[in-house]
């Protein structure tokens, strides 16, 4: 693989004719799928260490063994926000997504929630509270809840009766379970879970202590599991890589992919622009934590590191190679020039989300009515990436790649549609 300088990946610099050269669509994919372990790898060790805090949690339950976890959660995000590039094109990656980042969630499924706070109406497990229910009945028979399980939370409880929104599984159940409800509406705070509610015993706040244990206990031990399979999906032999580096053409159309509908569809416009026409906190991807400014941030990043091919690991060492920026270099150097400069925009837009959000005023905030300030961040983040999806396009037309269709939104496409 051609190596690149940090300096030179994180400054956009164009590479030299000669490097463009050298690149054909086999290094490129290459690249792509040596990167996609990298993250994976990243995120499931990153994830051993949420489940080594959250069973320091368990075994002693205190503020800082609650915080300690939190923080593991926080920097678990980290390196797996950064894979989401890895979508949408492709399709094993989008089948396995659901288990371990599906939001947003009723959160009543798992645990007891505030008076009527259930997300929906027509949900007839939204209250379901899992937690304080040992027994229930599900499409017509009778569960056993008594031990849980990773299995009764992957293939009984997770999007039971085929509704999404019963996520029993992955970031956001764990997310719920260290934070708890954020009941701050559009103001200022985040969810506020006392450590008690794992204290065994006498001290117990949240009653049901032990099986809210066994609960936080089973899913972070499911996401490890779960990451360890799309690791394997994507090293040496793996069906991921094996998909995209077969037939390089189809790889390059499943990174295209992967970009643009990241950028428009879901980041632009379901993740950010939605929640903003709606002023509802409820939209806010990680909503417990008050996180969702670093996730959308990392999102930013990993499409621009697609495109650089390009990704510095958690312990500061960078993969990087041929790349689809040198392809597009090669056949078209304004394209190239162009899309550079715009994914460079839009991982600062979205930096400027990020860094007003650390300043004190949280996403959530952002978005609520009248805040104007909040209203030019996220309007300029999302004016970023839908400029920065129409260069991936000009990419994908000067590459020769069949005309792609990306991921939609309605708050995007008919934002008539979102009020009906």
């Amino acid at each position: 693989m051609i190596k690149l300088s940090p300096l030179a990946v994180f400054m956009g610099v164009a590479l030299s004719p000669l490097v463009a050269r050298a690149a054909d669509p086999a290094q490129v994919v290459a690249t792509y799928a040596e990167i996609a372990a990298a993250k994976y790898e990243d995120s499931l060790n990153s994830a051993e260490a949420l489940q080594g805090a959250v069973q320091a949690l368990i075994a002693a339950p205190s503020e800082s063994s609650l915080q300690a976890a939190r923080s593991a959660w926080l920097a678990a995000r980290v390196p797996y926000q950064q894979t989401e590039v890895y979508r949408f094109g492709n399709p094993l990656v989008d089948d396995w997504e659901g288990r371990v980042n599906s939001w947003p969630l009723d959160e009543g499924l798992i645990d007891s929630v505030a008076g009527d706070t259930a997300r929906s109406e027509d949900n007839d497990l939204a209250q379901l509270n899992v937690i304080a229910t040992p027994k229930f009945s599900l499409s017509g028979r009778e569960i056993d809840a008594s031990v849980i399980t990773p299995e009764l939370l992957a293939d009984v409880l997770h999007e039971a009766d085929g509704i999404e929104a019963n996520v029993a599984t992955g970031y956001h159940a764990i997310e719920f379970l260290l934070w708890g409800q954020d009941l701050n509406g559009t103001g200022p705070g985040a969810g506020n879970r006392p450590y008690t509610d794992y204290v065994t015993g006498e001290g117990c706040s949240g009653g049901n202590c032990d099986r809210r244990a066994a609960y936080l206990q089973a899913a972070s031990d499911l996401l490890v599991t779960d990451l360890q399979e799309m690791l394997a999906n994507w090293q040496e032999g793996g069906a991921a890589r094996e998909a995209v580096t077969a037939d390089p053409q189809a790889g390059l159309v499943a990174m295209v992919t992967g970009m643009g509908s990241l950028s428009y569809g879901e980041l632009a416009g379901e993740r950010m622009k939605l929640g903003l026409m709606l002023n509802d906190p409820e939209e806010e991807h990680d909503c417990f934590s008050d996180n969702t400014h670093n996730s959308h941030y990392y999102d930013g990043l990993g499409i621009r590191d697609a495109y650089l091919g390009s990704y510095t690991r958690t312990d500061g060492s960078q993969v990087s190679g041929a790349s689809l920026a040198d392809l597009v270099a090669a056949a078209d150097p304004e394209v190239d020039a162009r899309l550079k400069s715009e994914l460079a925009a839009s991982v600062a837009a979205l930096g400027a989300v990020k860094a007003a959000a650390e300043a004190g005023l949280a996403y959530d905030q952002m978005i609520a009515p009248g805040n104007l300030e909040g209203e030019k961040l996220l309007g300029d983040a999302i004016a970023a990436l839908v400029t920065q999806t129409g260069s991936i396009e000009r990419a994908v037309a000067v590459l020769g790649l069949s005309k792609i269709d990306f991921e939609g939104s309605d708050s995007l496409d008919s934002p008539e549609a979102v009020f009906r």
